[in-house]
């Protein structure tokens, strides 16, 4: 038997920790993966003696399967005994006044989440047909959950946080991380020191959202030098550096949403920038040709002949902006593009960290600049960043999944039903058993964006986040809910079929491009989107419109809703006269209207929107 993993430094939450679970208090331990929190927590069971009730947290978890049921063939044997229920991890947890530890907290449906209140606050729990159950005194517990980790996770409930103390765990430093990663392989030196280099700074590289954890130095150290044996080296090369790394860090690696690269590739990069400089082979780096020469790699779904599509009327070449106009309305842009052709990324993120607006604003007008290498690099990095600031908009809102009744014969038994209409002297087939089972709302969505002549600076940029929000939002759905999106102005550009995905990066890339002038068909682009939604097979389609709501041709686009749901309108910038033909508008179309002024209102809009 191995010996336990040791608990590296974390001192103070260590103390934390414990004093809380003395003090009858419950806890969630938030931190990325590989922090500690399960290690943390066997180590102070071990201390205390407490036994530890395990559970999963993921989006199956039923209220049913967390506390106990009834087994169905002892009721209909002899009814509703105490004998005949099986309890669930909760209520083994509270009998014998043990530790339930609940992975993945926020990936818990809300309806079962619900089910912990009243034990968290009075210590027990009242279950139909059995009774009250009390806790044990030394019941406790204790949740984790990861909060970098956005896909099929959400917010957990003002009723639960109030509840429950709240331990945040970071990584250990370098010092520790190698302990840890010495103590788990039975390894030490130069390599080792490498695997957790190499690590760590996955963790700060520019297009990772979430780097690996000390996992990953782990298993780097010990498939580096395993490797190296294998192939008879006295020293791993580079090449089996570089195989180790894949195997060991790739898989761990989440890209930033948008970005068209591969794990690959930043590992690539890393290795040249840590990799020992007298045992480096130019031999053995990327040949330029190669995909990964650029950083970048072929993505899923991604499609360089894409054609853009505009209907019904035809937009007049986008407008452009020449270096002195940039300059004239960004006091800044001396320093982000000092020479022509020139774009320093790193002036630009301390302008973004100090005036965010203006920031977005300058890089939506280079991106149309009439100098073409600054254009190409600005349009580059928007799709990045805007794709970035878009990431902190619409959390997935629990409660879009309800249980309900089913005969479809998966989730769970609901005894009760099936026993309502229960002939013990017939047959029974399979269908007339009654389960309870998580049932969805399914709503296809369309972003409709004015690119007409009064969208500019800020108010494209505003547009530009708003749309990286929606389209990231949708990222991890089925194929057939991929939002479309549509540009209009004088006529309409399909940026984005229904139930299509384009990289977002790309996608955002193209959309702050767009920049029109003349006259604009605001119903042109709803009877557009209206056809893109009739192509999905969802419950709700609903369209998501960014404009001021100004149209200067075409029908009146109240007259253009038919096939839309619902219409939800986003006001970059406000005015008078925007606002008072947007909220109608919106109105009409069984939707809300809200004006946008600051990047910081776009999240909060699209809460309210999409959840």
């Amino acid at each position: 038997m191995n010996a336990p993993t040791p608990v590296v430094g974390l001192r103070r939450e260590r103390e934390v920790l414990t004093v809380a679970l003395v003090t009858g208090r419950h806890v969630v331990i938030e931190g990325p993966p590989g922090t500690g929190k399960s290690t943390l927590l066997r180590s102070i069971a071990a201390d205390t003696g407490q036994e530890v009730v395990f559970v999963e947290g993921n989006a199956e978890l039923t209220p049913a399967r967390l506390v106990g049921q009834f087994d169905p063939s002892q009721v209909l044997a002899t009814g509703y005994q105490p004998d005949s229920f099986v309890d669930g991890p909760l209520i083994t947890a509270m009998r014998t006044g043990g530790l339930l530890y609940m992975e993945e907290l926020n990936r818990v449906p809300e309806e079962t989440l619900n089910v912990l209140i009243t034990v968290l606050t009075e210590g027990e729990i009242a279950v139909p047909r059995l009774g009250t159950v009390h806790a044990g005194k030394d019941f406790r517990l204790i949740a984790a959950m990861n909060p970098f980790d956005a896909v099929g996770t959400a917010r957990v409930s003002q009723a639960i946080a109030d509840r429950m103390c709240r331990v945040v765990l970071g990584y250990q430093d370098l010092d520790g991380e190698r302990a840890i990663t010495s103590s788990v392989s039975g390894l030490a030196g130069r390599w080792v020191d490498l695997s957790v280099t190499l690590t760590r700074a996955t963790r700060e590289h520019r297009d990772v959202r979430m780097g690996s954890s000390v996992r990953g130095a782990i298993d780097l150290s010990l498939v580096l030098t395993g490797l190296a044996d294998l192939r008879k080296e006295v020293d791993p090369s580079r090449e089996t550096a570089r195989d180790a790394a894949y195997a060991a860090l790739s898989g761990r690696i989440r890209i930033v949403d948008g970005v068209d690269r591969t794990a690959e590739s930043v590992i690539d990069e890393l290795l040249d920038a840590h990799w020992p400089a007298d045992d480096d082979d130019a031999s053995e780096t990327d040949p330029p040709d190669s995909p990964d020469a650029e950083g970048k790699a072929p993505s899923p779904g991604h499609n360089p002949g894409f054609q853009q599509r505009s209907r019904p009327g035809r937009e007049q070449p986008g407008r452009t902006q020449g270096r002195q106009q940039i300059a004239a309305n960004h006091p800044s842009f001396d320093e982000v593009s000092p020479e022509p052709g020139e774009l320093d990324v790193d002036a630009f993120d301390r302008l973004a960290g100090e005036d965010p607006e203006g920031a977005a604003a300058m890089l939506a007008d280079m991106a149309v600049a009439t100098d073409v290498a600054l254009r190409a690099a600005a349009r580059r990095l928007a799709g990045r960043v805007f794709i970035r600031l878009g990431r902190v908009g619409p959390a997935k809102a629990r409660g879009t999944r309800r249980l309900g009744p089913s005969r479809r014969l998966d989730g769970d038994l609901d005894l009760d039903r099936t026993l309502e209409a229960w002939d013990p002297s017939a047959s029974r087939r399979p269908e007339e058993l009654v389960t309870r089972t998580w049932t969805a709302h399914r709503r296809a969505v369309c972003l409709v964006v004015d690119i007409s002549g009064s969208m500019k600076g800020l108010a494209v940029a505003l547009a530009a986040v708003a749309a990286a929000g929606v389209v990231v939002a949708n990222e991890t759905g089925p194929p057939q809910l991929q939002p479309s999106v549509l540009a209009f102005g004088a006529g309409v550009r399909v940026l984005q079929e229904q139930g299509v995905r384009r990289p977002p990066e790309e996608l955002l890339s193209d959309l702050i491009a767009l920049r029109g002038h003349g006259t604009t068909d605001l119903a042109a682009g709803l009877r557009e989107a209206s056809k893109q939604l009739a192509s999905a097979v969802a419950d709700e389609r609903f369209v998501v419109l960014l404009s001021d709501c100004l149209h200067t041709a075409g029908d009146d686009p109240a007259e253009a809703l038919g096939g839309i749901d619902r219409l939800h309108v986003l006001v970059p910038l406000g005015g008078a006269d925007a606002e008072a033909a947007a909220f109608p508008l919106a109105a009409r179309g069984g939707g809300r209207a809200q004006v946008v002024t600051r990047l910081a209102d776009i999240a909060p809009a699209l809460t309210r929107i999409l959840a």
